[in-house]
């Protein structure tokens, strides 16, 4: 069988099909959450307000603000480091999001707001879609290059959906606190995509190597995606907290980690360089670190030293990992990591397991007092205790994996068919595919295709 990426009626067929059937669900399902229902008027005097002030949108959408820049801005240009996939990165990120936003109202609005037979969104209802969202920009970045954009539809569907379950597992069931997701979104979002990277291997992308590196231009496009993820994280790890206390001390957690990281990932990259020069890589990725790894952790009483050690460990580790973990992983494991993820979203989400998890152990009411406690910790029951709050928050590290490792497989199988318009080895990470480019672009873009090469079977 050859390759073939002419997508002329396979991506149009996926999209309309796709938008169909979230007007149709939409239609059956989706109203107005009361916050936004033009009874809002009755509904504000029933809970004794006095000012449209009340309202929840006050409250939320600048953070909803900040998060839709992040998954829209954020990560669409950090993964422009490429030289030839700056169209793919930003274009097909848009795509996926604007879908998967969709879909995910639907799937956490089914497992969280379903009330007498309808789905109730607000505001709030926004920010998790984002979030949900965030963990499949996330796995994007580990097959970045080397997919179609229905292949991503396909997967952001999948995704969204067991994104969704891990959710419902991990918030309601075992009722963990993972208010910045180090473990819903990073860990999950950051396994489930290096196992589909994994099955998906290509034994000859060597023949696409010369253009899976950056170029000047490109690499300083990506840094404008690094610095609006790091400037918005804050509200990122804040955004879905109770108002008040837990919503200002999740900010300042994150704002300290994040700037601890920047300076470890600094002298990481400096160090580790024989004439002490910067990677940009490393500043570009391991410099955001910090707030992946403070997610779960940010709404509790970490305090702000507790922060900057989160902060400072996670520039190390991460500056490593791309250092001499990603080569390890590609070379004698098969995973060919396009971003990075693991070093960024992978290890720091389980870092930021295990910092939530202790954090949790070690909650008392000296610490939170006694009503702080309570409400920091949803105590509803005098059968709470610590340490088993903490002993909860570990199982979600693993809960997260174990359902990003089974989802993450039978995903790539299913993408493996060779029916999806994925490119050829020699021809991956290049806009020229999908996109129609400049005139001297096309020049040097595509190569003849190898007829002695054919898709891998699933």
């Amino acid at each position: 069988m050859a390759w073939n990426t002419n997508l002329r009626w396979r991506l149009p067929l996926a999209c309309l099909l796709l938008q169909v059937l979230m007007v149709v669900l939409f239609g059956v399902f989706v109203r107005y959450d009361p916050d936004a229902d033009a009874h809002w008027v009755e509904h504000k005097k029933s809970r004794n307000g006095s000012s449209d002030l009340d309202n929840e949108f006050y409250y939320r959408y600048p953070s909803f603000q900040d998060v839709h820049v992040m998954i829209f801005v954020g990560f669409g240009f950090l993964m422009t480091f490429l030289q030839r996939y700056g169209y793919s990165s930003v274009g097909f990120n848009f795509l996926l999001a604007a879908f998967g936003i969709q879909w995910a109202l639907l799937m956490q609005g089914w497992f969280h707001s379903f009330r007498d037979g309808y789905i109730l969104i607000g505001v709030e209802n926004l920010i998790n879609a984002d979030f949900c969202v965030g963990s499949v920009c996330v796995a994007f970045g580990a097959v970045l290059g080397k997919v179609s954009p229905v292949q991503l539809l396909i997967m952001t569907l999948f995704q969204v959906t067991l994104f969704s379950v891990n959710e419902f597992i991990l918030l309601s069931l075992l009722e963990v606190k993972d208010a910045g997701g180090s473990m819903t979104i990073h860990t999950f979002g950051a396994y489930f995509g290096l196992t589909v990277t994994w099955i998906l291997y290509r034994p000859n992308l060597y023949r696409s190597k010369e253009r899976q590196g950056p170029v000047y231009q490109s690499d300083l496009l990506a840094m404008i995606g690094t610095l609006f993820l790091w400037m918005y994280w804050p509200s990122f790890n804040s955004a879905v907290s109770n108002h008040g206390d837990a919503q200002h001390r999740a900010a300042i957690n994150t704002y300290c980690s994040l700037a601890a990281c920047v300076l470890t990932a600094v002298a990481l990259s400096s160090a580790l360089h024989k004439k002490g020069k910067l990677d940009m890589v490393h500043i570009q990725n391991a410099t955001l670190a910090g707030g992946v790894a403070v997610g779960t952790a940010a709404e509790m009483m970490l305090m702000p030293y507790g922060s900057l050690i989160v902060g400072f460990l996670c520039g190390i580790i991460s500056t490593l990992g791309f250092v001499y973990l990603m080569p390890f992983l590609e070379s004698h494991l098969r995973i060919q990591d396009t971003c990075g993820i693991h070093n960024l979203h992978g290890i720091p989400g389980i870092i930021g397991g295990i910092v939530g998890a202790v954090t949790a152990a070690c909650a008392n009411s000296n610490t939170y007092g006694q009503k702080g406690l309570a409400h920091a910790f949803d105590i509803e029951s005098d059968n709470w205790s610590s340490s088993t709050q903490g002993g909860f928050q570990a199982a979600g590290i693993f809960v997260s994996l174990a359902m990003a490792l089974v989802g993450g497989t039978i995903v790539g199988v299913i993408l493996k068919l060779p029916i999806w318009g994925q490119p050829a080895d020699e021809n991956c990470f290049d806009d020229a595919i999908y996109w129609e480019v400049p005139e001297d672009e096309k020049k040097e873009a595509l190569r003849p295709e190898d007829p002695t090469l054919k898709p891998a079977e699933p």
